[in-house]
């Protein structure tokens, strides 16, 4: 039986077996090199961060990506202020991606503010941080985002509600479409997909188990597409309107990068 608890904590299928690890790998030196590069940028960012905020945060997501040898790629229209993006989940990247494309709050699981360096850049963007452990809270994580849409701040959300390997996918959790029809905002579907399987945060995953298999693929690639705005109607459904964003990104979403 569904319960209150599966739909607010979604379970993916998705698990190590996902990863073949038979793909192209750097070198021994060049890991090394990506992973040392990545802790002085944290080191030289965070402060300015601290100092700058959210006029540091994008470059910070920019440069960290950099370092970690991914190749960033954007298509489609730019999202206008305001407006709410909702993409499929795959790993922790997608933070970074996110707030490298476009300048965003995030909604993003409150374990993240614990992580080095990723919580920091989200904590400092703004982040909408939810604790999946207490449904009952939901209502108030969607009027703080609806309060943001309205104040024009653009916030980005993953509302599969937990990652998948890229090839397979979730059904979007209508909560959040919620915010966007209180607020009046459109909604821009958005497909983050990689050119590896590896980057895949699933499973019994660790944030450093993680971060290693990354930085030894020997390219990465992470194409963004974003969809046009879905503008949804007073009193609109925000089941039919997290159905339609899936539709939307149908013929270019949920799939490895070409």
């Amino acid at each position: 039986m569904t319960t209150l608890s599966t739909l607010w904590q979604p379970a993916s299928g998705c698990g190590d077996a996902c990863r073949p690890g038979d793909g192209p790998r750097a070198r021994t030196w060049t890991a090394g090199f990506r992973l040392a590069g990545m802790a002085l940028v944290m080191l030289a960012g965070i402060p300015a961060v601290a100092l700058l905020g959210s006029a540091a945060v994008r470059w910070l997501a920019r440069t960290l990506l950099a370092a970690l040898g991914v190749k960033l790629v954007q298509r489609g229209p730019v999202p206008r202020p305001g407006s709410l993006l909702v993409a499929n989940h795959v790993s922790w990247i997608d933070i970074l991606v996110l707030i490298a494309v476009s300048p965003v709050r995030l909604v993003a699981k409150h374990d993240v503010r614990g992580w080095p360096g990723i919580g920091t850049t989200a904590g400092r963007s703004g982040t909408i941080f939810i604790d999946r452990t207490r449904p009952r809270h939901l209502p108030a994580t969607v009027g703080e985002v609806a309060e943001a849409l309205r104040s024009g701040r653009s916030v980005a959300a993953f509302p599969e509600g937990t990652t998948f390997c890229g090839a397979e996918h979730g059904r979007f959790r209508p909560a959040l479409f919620q915010a966007a029809i209180d607020a009046g905002a459109p909604v821009v579907p958005t497909s983050i997909s990689y050119d590896s399987t590896e980057a895949a945060f699933i499973g019994q995953d660790t944030l450093v188990d993680s971060l290693l298999r990354v930085a030894r693929v020997r390219r990465l690639t992470i194409t963004v597409i974003t969809a046009p705005a879905l503008r949804p109607m007073p009193g609109a459904d925000r089941k039919a309107l997290a159905r339609a964003a899936e539709r939307s990104m149908g013929g270019h979403g949920y799939r490895l990068a070409a």
